[in-house]
């Protein structure tokens, strides 16, 4: 099959085709980033767009530099310093860096749904790069693809996403991702944070942190959302770290192999002891890693890029 999209605006409506036909163009990406030049001509002449309207590191200067690897031109956008700051509206913004010939937009927002707002009168492409509380699809694709890097497999494994379900993107965009791939996925925290309903997205839902983390292959730390709540979902961080916390007395109870990821920033102390983020099992930084080749995978498909088969090797 070839890549027919023109944005990239969530995982659930991506086939399993899709996600694997993004992670096999994002593998032939990495290959290009061991090289000495590392720079491909894939969007020469082209413009991208960081239209970051809620904070970020991480997503923000992956994208940056996944744009320039492919050799476009980057302008990065702060609504801090900004005609948003004046009341201009998000589609007006948008319009007028249309009207600079951008190309491709990445946006980030607080309002769900807003890069598909984007998407029904904008000619350029849009990239979601994580709206509010809905989803963040180049975050689940990149913790996938290091998934079948370091396991051969996504189909059968059993994957526990622990923290945050509730107020989290991640969660829900890696839902989506490992479940049309076949994964078995346990989410487990505080009942405030992780409600019964997302069974009904194909997940299993406990809140026995033990239970959730003895069978599994992966276990996908997230972090509290404190910028999302509207009021405290549990009585204390300290409350949260002793009955949720990734310590190492939990750890020695699961499997030798089983991998440890966060999509970052850690909250070191909270959601996982500072020892267990740096050690062995931990493939967090090489997310970071990932990311780079996902999203310019992700920019290379958008642009109208039919596949890993058009990449010189």
């Amino acid at each position: 099959m070839t890549w027919n999209r023109k944005h990239l605006l969530d995982i659930e409506s991506l086939s399993a085709a899709e996600i694997m036909m993004v992670l096999d163009t994002a593998r032939a990406f990495k290959a290009v980033g061991a090289r000495a030049i590392k720079k491909v001509p894939a969007l020469r002449g082209k413009t991208v767009v960081n239209l970051f309207v809620e904070p970020s590191t991480r997503t923000r200067i992956s994208f940056e530099l996944a744009a320039q690897r492919l050799t476009a031109d980057v302008i990065n956008f702060s609504a801090e310093a900004s005609s948003l700051k004046k009341g201009e509206t998000l589609k007006d913004t948008a319009r007028n860096l249309e009207a600079l010939n951008a190309d491709i937009i990445i946006i980030r927002h607080s309002a769900s749904g807003a890069p598909h707002f984007l998407a029904r009168f904008l000619n350029a492409s849009v990239i979601n790069a994580g709206d509010g509380a809905h989803e963040h699809p180049t975050q689940a694709l990149l913790d996938t693809f290091t998934i079948l890097e370091k396991k051969g497999k996504i189909a059968g494994l059993h994957v526990t996403i622990l923290g945050d379900i509730l107020y989290s993107r991640v969660a829900r965009s890696n839902i989506w991702a490992l479940t049309k791939l076949g994964a078995k996925v346990t989410l487990c925290g505080p009942s405030t944070l992780v409600p019964k309903i997302f069974e009904q997205m194909g997940c299993r839902v406990t809140h026995n942190v033990d239970e959730a983390i003895a069978d599994a292959d992966i276990i996908n730390l997230l972090r509290i959302q404190h910028e999302r709540q509207r009021k405290s979902m549990f009585p204390s961080l300290g409350e949260y770290t002793s009955l949720f916390g990734l310590n190492k007395a939990r750890l020695e109870k699961t499997k030798p192999d089983a991998l440890i990821m966060h999509p970052g920033p850690i909250n070191r102390g909270v959601e996982i002891d500072s020892e267990i983020a740096d050690c062995s099992r931990s493939v967090i930084l090489e997310q970071v890693t990932n990311g780079l080749a996902v999203r310019m995978a992700v920019l290379f498909l958008v642009n109208g890029g039919k596949g890993p088969q058009e990449i010189a090797a």
